[in-house]
């Protein structure tokens, strides 16, 4: 009889694992259908996405392994370098860095600058020719998506080092060649390139504390979370939920790279690229539909 109830329970057990690998495959083939079906209603749409619950594993992607012009999520990894550098001590957090509007293009080293009409934060032109501490501009690159301050510590980090990093992690397709604007490197097709699968893996690095030390990767998400650009990812969430994230566009080009913090449960790790899109609302608004499917896809359960 012990046998039997023994045999019983394990004929149950794997039943119920059954059960929940079917029920956990269905959701996750709905949710990629109603994807694909919104990706659909916009013509001419080239879309990456690549979402993953960091609670159960669970993985729905699509092109996660197309190349897109990175535009501002490059200042993703130049934000790990930068806190990677000062752990190693090779650079101080405040260290004062002269601020200068004047670069070299990887070309052949002529030198360009960086056009206040093209960077969404002109407060930082105000401050050309004096020191700003490294960790103000890092922050600046992200919650305000200067470029000024993004060429300023391309050429403190080396655009290199910031590569290799990016790759140690796991964004083995993603490319950091230089900073913004360079017009004689985007001429020659030099550009910075990304997948989404890359930009999930530095941000599952971060929320897992291993792209730089638990304390460093706590900065990091802080800084994420107070980016001031939120009509992507975050427009798709209820009002109020915690999003820490870094958008990117150019023209014909918008991304958003996100990790989510559902309240009461392990947060998720959702990246939207777009490419193909000429009109900016048009993108935006696919980006923030895309975030409310995958919301409702991981909150459904607890309704």
């Amino acid at each position: 009889m012990r046998l039997q109830s023994h045999c019983a329970r394990a004929f149950g057990a794997a039943l119920l694992v059954s059960f929940i690998t079917s029920t956990l495959s269905a959701q996750r083939d709905s949710l990629r259908t109603h994807l694909e079906q919104r990706i659909a209603a916009t013509p001419g749409a080239m879309v990456g996405v690549y979402y993953k619950s960091l609670k159960t594993g669970e993985l729905v992607t699509i092109a996660p392994d197309s190349s897109f012009h990175a535009a501002s999520t490059m200042k993703v990894p130049v934000m790990i370098e930068f806190f990677r550098q000062v752990e190693r001590g090779g650079l101080l957090e405040q260290q004062p860095v002269l601020l200068i509007n004047q670069f070299a293009s990887i070309v052949d080293g002529s030198p360009f600058s960086v056009a206040p009409i093209d960077d969404s934060d002109s407060t930082m032109y105000l401050r050309i020719g004096t020191r700003v501490p490294a960790r103000e501009l890092v922050e600046r690159m992200i919650v305000r998506s200067s470029n000024l301050a993004t060429n300023t510590m391309i050429e403190v980090l080396d655009a290199k080092k910031v590569d290799a990093t990016a790759k140690s992690l796991g964004a083995t397709r993603m490319k950091v060649l230089r900073g913004v604007e360079d017009g004689k490197a985007f001429q020659q097709g030099l550009n910075n390139q990304t997948s989404a699968h890359d930009l999930a893996a530095l941000l599952v690095a971060i929320e897992t504390g291993k792209a730089a030390s638990k304390e460093s990767c706590r900065d990091m998400i802080d800084i994420l979370a107070r980016q001031e650009f939120n009509t992507e990812i975050p427009a798709g969430l209820p009002p109020g939920t915690r999003v820490a994230h870094k958008t990117g566009w150019i023209t014909g080009v918008q991304h958003d790279a996100a990790i989510v913090y559902p309240p009461d449960r392990k947060p998720y790790v959702l990246v939207v690229l777009t490419k193909g899109i000429p009109d900016r609302p048009v993108a935006q608004r696919l980006i923030a539909d895309v975030s409310r499917l995958v919301w409702d896809a991981v909150t459904a359960g607890s309704r």
